[in-house]
Protein backbone atom coordinates (compact mmCIF):
# COMPACT_ATOMS: atom_id res chain seq x y z
CA UNK A 1 0.00 0.00 0.00
CA UNK A 2 1.44 3.50 -1.06
CA UNK A 3 0.65 6.99 -0.02
CA UNK A 4 0.62 9.56 -2.67
CA UNK A 5 3.26 12.12 -2.54
CA UNK A 6 3.57 15.32 -0.13
CA UNK A 7 4.46 17.99 -0.25
CA UNK A 8 6.82 20.03 2.58
CA UNK A 9 7.73 23.19 2.90
CA UNK A 10 10.50 24.05 5.43
CA UNK A 11 11.01 27.52 6.46
CA UNK A 12 12.69 30.00 9.13
CA UNK A 13 15.21 32.74 9.30
CA UNK A 14 18.23 33.12 7.46
CA UNK A 15 21.19 31.48 9.50
CA UNK A 16 18.47 28.60 10.97
CA UNK A 17 20.07 25.97 9.57
CA UNK A 18 17.42 24.80 7.28
CA UNK A 19 20.07 23.55 4.58
CA UNK A 20 21.66 21.52 7.05
CA UNK A 21 18.68 20.03 8.52
CA UNK A 22 17.76 19.19 4.89
CA UNK A 23 20.91 17.10 4.45
CA UNK A 24 20.34 15.25 7.83
CA UNK A 25 16.86 14.77 6.85
CA UNK A 26 16.88 13.49 2.92
CA UNK A 27 19.27 9.78 3.35
CA UNK A 28 16.67 9.30 6.32
CA UNK A 29 13.99 8.95 3.29
CA UNK A 30 15.27 7.50 0.34
CA UNK A 31 11.81 8.56 -1.90
CA UNK A 32 12.07 12.13 -0.40
CA UNK A 33 13.14 14.51 -3.24
CA UNK A 34 14.69 17.93 -2.52
CA UNK A 35 13.62 20.84 -4.76
CA UNK A 36 16.58 23.04 -5.77
CA UNK A 37 15.41 26.51 -6.21
CA UNK A 38 16.26 29.65 -8.89
CA UNK A 39 18.27 32.41 -7.70
CA UNK A 40 19.55 35.47 -9.37
CA UNK A 41 22.12 35.68 -6.26
CA UNK A 42 25.64 34.76 -7.35
CA UNK A 43 26.68 31.68 -5.53
CA UNK A 44 28.79 31.62 -2.14
CA UNK A 45 32.15 30.10 -1.55
CA UNK A 46 31.41 25.85 -1.52
CA UNK A 47 27.96 26.14 -3.51
CA UNK A 48 27.32 23.74 -6.21
CA UNK A 49 25.32 24.76 -9.91
CA UNK A 50 22.27 22.51 -9.58
CA UNK A 51 22.82 21.27 -6.03
CA UNK A 52 22.51 23.96 -3.81
CA UNK A 53 20.90 26.35 -6.02
CA UNK A 54 20.15 26.77 -10.19
CA UNK A 55 22.15 30.15 -10.11
CA UNK A 56 20.58 32.37 -13.49
CA UNK A 57 20.65 36.18 -14.13
CA UNK A 58 17.43 38.40 -14.25
CA UNK A 59 16.67 37.94 -17.99
CA UNK A 60 16.42 34.10 -17.44
CA UNK A 61 14.34 34.71 -14.46
CA UNK A 62 11.80 37.25 -16.12
CA UNK A 63 11.71 34.45 -19.02
CA UNK A 64 10.81 31.99 -15.91
CA UNK A 65 8.09 33.68 -14.62
CA UNK A 66 6.33 34.66 -17.87
CA UNK A 67 6.80 31.44 -19.28
CA UNK A 68 5.05 29.99 -15.51
CA UNK A 69 7.85 27.79 -14.97
CA UNK A 70 7.82 28.70 -11.43
CA UNK A 71 5.42 27.77 -8.97
CA UNK A 72 6.25 30.66 -6.82
CA UNK A 73 9.14 33.37 -6.18
CA UNK A 74 10.12 36.12 -3.86
CA UNK A 75 12.75 38.92 -3.40
CA UNK A 76 14.94 38.63 -0.37
CA UNK A 77 17.55 40.68 0.44
CA UNK A 78 17.83 42.42 -2.91
CA UNK A 79 18.22 38.84 -4.51
CA UNK A 80 14.80 37.06 -6.44
CA UNK A 81 14.63 32.95 -5.25
CA UNK A 82 11.95 30.72 -6.97
CA UNK A 83 10.52 27.23 -7.03
CA UNK A 84 11.08 25.28 -10.44
CA UNK A 85 7.47 23.78 -10.83
CA UNK A 86 8.00 20.90 -13.67
CA UNK A 87 10.13 18.92 -10.86
CA UNK A 88 8.03 19.06 -8.31
CA UNK A 89 4.46 18.61 -10.38
CA UNK A 90 6.44 15.25 -11.51
CA UNK A 91 7.91 13.67 -8.61
CA UNK A 92 3.98 14.76 -7.07
CA UNK A 93 2.63 12.71 -10.02
CA UNK A 94 5.06 9.49 -9.44
CA UNK A 95 3.74 9.47 -6.01
CA UNK A 96 7.34 10.53 -4.20
CA UNK A 97 7.36 13.26 -1.81
CA UNK A 98 9.10 16.71 -2.48
CA UNK A 99 10.37 18.50 0.44
CA UNK A 100 12.17 22.50 -0.25
CA UNK A 101 12.87 25.18 1.85
CA UNK A 102 11.59 28.26 1.04
CA UNK A 103 11.22 32.01 3.05
CA UNK A 104 7.50 33.17 3.96
CA UNK A 105 6.28 34.86 1.06
CA UNK A 106 7.46 31.65 -1.28
CA UNK A 107 5.80 29.44 1.65
CA UNK A 108 2.19 31.48 1.48
CA UNK A 109 1.95 31.03 -2.39
CA UNK A 110 2.74 27.50 -2.02
CA UNK A 111 -0.01 27.16 0.37
CA UNK A 112 -2.86 28.67 -1.56
CA UNK A 113 -1.84 26.27 -4.87
CA UNK A 114 -1.25 22.98 -2.39
CA UNK A 115 -3.32 23.95 0.65
CA UNK A 116 -2.92 20.19 1.84
CA UNK A 117 0.92 20.75 1.63
CA UNK A 118 2.96 20.17 4.99
CA UNK A 119 4.47 23.70 6.61
CA UNK A 120 6.97 23.15 8.85
CA UNK A 121 8.62 26.29 10.42
CA UNK A 122 12.77 25.80 12.14
CA UNK A 123 13.82 28.19 14.45
CA UNK A 124 17.05 29.07 15.92
CA UNK A 125 17.81 29.08 19.64
CA UNK A 126 18.01 32.52 19.63
CA UNK A 127 18.29 35.88 18.42
CA UNK A 128 22.10 35.81 19.80
CA UNK A 129 22.49 32.27 18.03
CA UNK A 130 20.92 33.14 15.10
CA UNK A 131 23.75 36.65 15.10
CA UNK A 132 26.31 34.29 15.54
CA UNK A 133 25.83 31.97 12.91
CA UNK A 134 25.61 35.03 9.93
CA UNK A 135 28.93 35.91 11.38
CA UNK A 136 30.27 33.31 10.81
CA UNK A 137 29.69 32.14 7.75
CA UNK A 138 31.64 35.12 6.20
CA UNK A 139 29.86 35.92 3.69
CA UNK A 140 28.53 38.96 4.12
CA UNK A 141 29.19 42.27 5.98
CA UNK A 142 27.49 44.00 9.32
CA UNK A 143 24.76 46.02 7.47
CA UNK A 144 23.78 43.28 5.13
CA UNK A 145 23.68 40.78 8.60
CA UNK A 146 22.12 43.24 10.55
CA UNK A 147 19.39 43.49 7.79
CA UNK A 148 18.82 39.75 8.21
CA UNK A 149 18.10 39.82 11.73
CA UNK A 150 15.36 42.64 11.14
CA UNK A 151 14.27 40.36 8.86
CA UNK A 152 14.49 37.78 10.94
CA UNK A 153 12.66 39.64 13.92
CA UNK A 154 9.40 39.82 11.18
CA UNK A 155 9.68 36.36 9.79
CA UNK A 156 9.35 34.83 13.28
CA UNK A 157 5.88 36.47 13.60
CA UNK A 158 4.84 34.46 10.96
CA UNK A 159 5.00 30.78 12.48
CA UNK A 160 1.07 31.35 13.00
CA UNK A 161 0.91 30.35 9.41
CA UNK A 162 2.44 27.15 9.70
CA UNK A 163 1.70 23.37 10.25
CA UNK A 164 4.68 22.24 12.85
CA UNK A 165 7.25 24.13 14.62
CA UNK A 166 11.10 22.54 15.32
CA UNK A 167 13.58 24.29 17.41
CA UNK A 168 17.56 23.82 15.55
CA UNK A 169 19.23 23.96 18.91
CA UNK A 170 20.46 20.52 18.04
CA UNK A 171 20.61 19.03 14.60
CA UNK A 172 20.63 15.63 15.19
CA UNK A 173 17.09 16.38 17.24
CA UNK A 174 15.70 18.58 14.47
CA UNK A 175 16.49 16.07 11.90
CA UNK A 176 14.60 13.55 13.58
CA UNK A 177 11.83 15.44 14.38
CA UNK A 178 11.27 16.89 10.85
CA UNK A 179 11.66 13.25 9.75
CA UNK A 180 9.14 11.95 12.00
CA UNK A 181 6.59 14.77 10.98
CA UNK A 182 7.18 13.44 7.34
CA UNK A 183 6.70 9.87 8.04
CA UNK A 184 3.51 10.57 9.97
CA UNK A 185 1.97 12.91 7.41
CA UNK A 186 2.23 9.77 4.60
CA UNK A 187 0.70 8.01 7.11
CA UNK A 188 -2.66 9.86 7.03
CA UNK A 189 -4.82 7.71 5.83
CA UNK A 190 -6.58 10.64 3.58
CA UNK A 191 -2.77 10.39 1.78
CA UNK A 192 -3.36 6.29 0.86
CA UNK A 193 -3.27 6.11 -2.83
CA UNK A 194 -6.65 3.75 -3.27
CA UNK A 195 -4.54 2.22 -6.54
CA UNK A 196 -2.35 0.79 -4.22
CA UNK A 197 -4.63 -0.65 -1.94
CA UNK A 198 -4.84 -4.89 -2.06
CA UNK A 199 -8.15 -4.71 -0.18
CA UNK A 200 -11.43 -3.00 -0.21
CA UNK A 201 -11.30 -0.10 1.78
CA UNK A 202 -12.87 3.00 0.03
Amino acid sequence: MKSRGILVVLSGPSGAGKNTVLNAVLPRIPDLRYSVSVTTRPPRKGETEGVDYFFVDDATFDRMIEQNELLEWAEFCGHRYGTPRRFVEECLARGESVITDLDIQGARQIRRTYPDGVFVFLLPPSMEELQRRLTERGTEGSEAIAKRLETAAHELRAIVDYDYWILNDSLETAASELAAIICAERRRVSRIDPDSVGYDLF
